[in-house]
């Protein structure tokens, strides 16, 4: 008997949304939302995306490159360096969202960019990993890597 009174007044609220008076301008001017670029660090010599997984990179010495890859924070989903080779040192990261409609008040949850810097200190080789994983599950793999081969001359 729960179950038909709850499915009940599931369709009644259902009923009573699309009932609901649209008005003029909302129908004149339907949502859109917009893919965003991923944010820019000032300085940066390159952009490595998720599209550069895998391959190998020269850069040089004195450079500063950005890695920028769509995360879920708002789900507790985030990137972090989890090898970094001597020769690079992580000097900046920053975020943003992904879709236009995220700038809007009131909007929630989402992939957002979350971009980060390394500076080259030396010439070196070595391989950049960064992973996806919810900091509290200690115990659990991460979700999506990230690696890049970088030559540092």
């Amino acid at each position: 008997m729960r179950n038909f009174a709850l499915a009940a007044m599931i369709a009644a609220a259902m009923a009573t949304a699309c009932a609901a008076p649209r008005t003029e301008e909302h129908a004149m001017k339907p949502e859109r939302s917009a893919p965003v670029a991923a944010p820019t660090i000032p300085g940066v010599a390159k952009r490595l995306t998720m599209i550069d997984a895998g391959k190998t990179v020269t850069v040089k010495t004195g450079e500063t490159f950005q890695v920028a890859l769509v995360g879920v924070p708002t789900a507790g989903y985030l990137w972090k360096p989890a090898q970094t080779p001597a020769f690079l040192e992580k000097s900046d990261e920053t975020g943003g969202p992904t879709h236009s409609a995220q700038r809007k008040p009131g909007f929630t949850g989402g992939n957002h960019w979350e971009v980060f810097a390394f500076k080259v200190l030396s010439p070196g080789s070595g391989e950049l990993v960064l992973e996806q994983r919810r900091p509290w599950e200690t115990d659990e793999p991460p979700t999506d890597t990230f690696r890049v081969a970088i030559q540092a001359q």
